[in-house]
């Protein structure tokens, strides 16, 4: 019996991956294409340049084949995951009518104006890509979160005409809704000569971004969370119920039909935050990690895993991006002293997303009268021994990274298998794929002092320094 495969198509944020999987999940090749900087033509515009969420696709889909050694026709099918939150215009004829609008653009928080006679359809990242491989106007139902006139308990299009009437979009603008984990198209002999995928295979539908990233985690059961490490980070549980009107977390659709995913309130740039820290070090640490042959995040993990629990009192609040309803809000660091470097400040940082995740998982969890017995921790963070032990500690219980960590990809593979009758159901699906790679357990001396310190000072710092920032911020706004 011939060896199958499937491709998972991963559009994230910052690059698009398309790799290569067999059905247990193992990598056998991919591509990856980083996306260009984003363009900022006027305040609050925020837009993928020129048709790079497409071209960005192409080459990593290139990629890919140029690295499959297999035969094409043993690949039976594809699974697609794009950004959440976006919003692409498109013409009659299903090119863009203008750049593809980011999460970060304040446009797609407000009801879609019709200001361009040209736009014909008003659709996401997901069904901009689906027609471009497919030719179909045809969407997943799990990436519409945000202003769409969707009816969340349904998965359909709403009915009531005030939802209509406040989004602003008519049913005619709109691509026609298919569940996670169902056909959306063939790939189209155009789109094959395109990108080097097979033509004729399925393009299966899975949801947002997060959700995908989830199911590739395998984080199926209501008492596992997942942390995902990205420049959005948040914890997320999956459950059946779909909740509305709550205080610390939001229900989005699942990658599963008809379950949800309860998102935490999270960290704007998180893993940004990090990246910033080892750039504001410059040459200094390139020079002492290229002296031992290793890379900078593994010299600054090996210098922060020498620094105690706590990192001897200095803590750090990330506001590195306020909230648009709390402006005023800036990063910080408090509790220097003599002792502190360099280590002591990226320790923090790691310190900091732990304990602000935690607290912010706790917050849903209560909500949701749930107690957590493990955590996944997925992206590229992950890799961080250090930070594993750290969330272990923090949480105060074990916690897990997977072989593969960035699971949008594996969640989109996992979509597309039971698409294709490949598994029967999305538990034997993951429970096939998904390998976990180790386990850190909580130390129990390092949990009982992150309590302490989270308990008596870390969640109350903001109660006392963002009366100092409201203050400063009309200075230097």
């Amino acid at each position: 019996m011939k060896k199958k495969y499937i491709i998972g198509i991963d559009g994230g944020s910052q690059s698009s991956k398309v790799i290569i999987f067999d059905l247990e999940g193992n990598i056998v090749c991919e591509g990856k294409q980083n996306l260009q900087p984003m363009s900022l033509p006027a305040p609050g515009i925020v837009e993928h340049p020129d048709d790079d969420l497409w071209d960005s696709i192409v080459v990593a889909s290139k990629q890919a084949m140029s690295r499959f050694s297999g035969n094409k026709e043993d690949i039976i099918g594809i699974g697609l995951c794009t950004i959440r939150f976006c919003r692409v215009l498109l013409k009659e004829d299903g090119t863009l009518a203008s750049p593809a609008m980011s999460w970060m653009d304040e446009r797609v928080s407000r009801p879609y104006e019709h200001i361009n006679p040209l736009v014909k359809y008003v659709t996401t990242t997901s069904g901009y890509i689906t027609h471009r491989l497919t030719g179909e106007f045809h969407d997943t139902a799990g990436n519409y979160q945000g202003q769409w006139p969707i009816d969340t308990d349904t998965w359909q299009w709403s009915e009531d005409p005030e939802v209509i009437r406040k989004m602003n979009i008519p049913r005619g603008m709109l691509f026609q809704l298919k569940m996670p984990g169902t056909i959306l198209g063939q790939m189209t002999e155009k789109a094959a000569q395109i990108t080097g995928l097979p033509a004729g295979i399925p393009v299966v539908a899975t949801a947002n971004d997060k959700a995908v990233e989830a199911l590739g985690a395998g984080s199926l059961a209501e008492n596992t969370a997942l942390i995902s490490l990205g420049t959005y980070i948040a914890s997320m549980v999956h459950g059946h119920e779909n909740p509305k009107d709550t205080m610390h977390f939001w229900t989005n659709f699942a990658s599963i039909p008809h379950r949800y995913l309860y998102e935490s309130y999270g960290i704007r740039r998180g893993m940004w935050t990090v990246s910033w820290f080892k750039n504001l070090l410059g040459d200094d640490i390139s020079i002492k990690a290229a002296a031992l042959k290793i890379t900078e995040e593994e010299y600054l993990n090996q210098e922060a895993q020498k620094i105690p629990a706590g990192s001897e009192g200095l803590m750090t609040v990330l506001d590195w991006l306020a909230p648009v309803h709390e402006p005023y809000k800036k990063g910080l660091m408090i509790g220097f002293d003599a002792r502190h470097g360099g280590a002591h400040m990226y320790r923090s940082i790691l310190e900091a997303i732990a304990l602000t995740m935690k607290n912010r998982a706790d917050a849903m969890c209560a909500e949701l009268c749930i107690k957590l017995d493990h955590i996944i921790i997925s992206g590229g963070g992950s890799n961080s021994s250090l930070f594993m032990q750290i969330f272990a500690d923090v949480f105060g219980i074990p916690a897990s990274r997977n072989i593969v960590n960035g699971s949008a990809s594996l969640g989109s593979a996992i979509c597309a298998a039971v698409a294709v009758g490949a598994y029967d159901q999305y538990q034997t699906a993951t429970e096939k794929m998904v390998k976990i790679r180790d386990t850190f357990q909580p130390d129990k001396t390092n949990t009982d002092l992150y309590k302490r310190m989270n308990d008596e000072v870390y969640k109350h710092i903001t109660a006392y320094t963002d009366e100092v920032l409201k203050k400063s911020y009309p200075i230097f706004r």
